[in-house]
């Protein structure tokens, strides 16, 4: 029903903005990715998904049509609500998702709080065909890169470092240099850890 919303930001918070229209105040609801892209000036728009409930009527608001498209997907699957897609978008950018479901990572799903072993299955086995039409990932190919980023993380847990930390600074490793081997990740994650 309502597409989109364009207008004077108001109010910025990392869960939720307000955008004033024409003198009405929209109240959405966003994700951590999509407070990270908005911008500091007075205009903005965003992309919205409306959720009309019994009880309520909740505006999701989005920096891209790609997160709201992913937000819809996991939406879809049951047991996935809103506020866990949100959350999952808050935790990993639209395109790790996107990958983790293509390349069948139950572990990255999982490392979403809230979301359980059976959850994060469900999740893949109900999204993976669905993401690899749309999004066409190569699943060797991105595969290959999270066995470099998994052999990674697994040789800093031996040398004592959080499991957590550690994935956080090698995601950014991995966002920075996509093809980046095994020993060029434990080296770069060392100097940031």
């Amino acid at each position: 029903m309502i597409t989109h919303i364009q207008g004077k930001l108001t109010e910025k918070n990392p869960t939720h903005v307000v955008i004033d229209c024409n003198g009405v105040g929209y109240m959405l609801n966003i994700s951590l990715h999509t407070y990270s892209q908005i911008p500091d000036g007075e205009h903005l728009k965003l992309f919205t998904h409306l959720q009309v409930k019994e009880d309520s009527h909740t505006l999701y608001g989005f920096s891209s049509l790609a997160e709201r498209e992913i937000f819809r997907m996991l939406i879809s699957v049951s047991g996935i609500g809103a506020s866990i897609a949100r959350t999952m978008l808050s935790s990993l950018t639209p395109k790790q998702v996107r990958e983790g479901i293509g390349t069948g990572d139950v572990a990255l799903i999982q490392s979403i709080k809230g979301i359980g072993a059976k959850t994060a299955q469900r999740v893949i086995i109900e999204l993976k065909d669905k993401i690899l039409k749309i999004y066409d990932i190569d699943e060797v190919s991105v595969s290959q890169g999270n066995t470099n980023k998994d052999e990674a993380l697994s040789a800093l847990e031996v040398l004592g470092f959080v499991k957590k930390q550690a994935e956080r600074v090698v995601d950014k490793i991995m966002i920075a240099q996509p093809d980046a081997n095994v020993e060029t990740i434990i080296k770069q994650a060392l100097k940031n850890l």
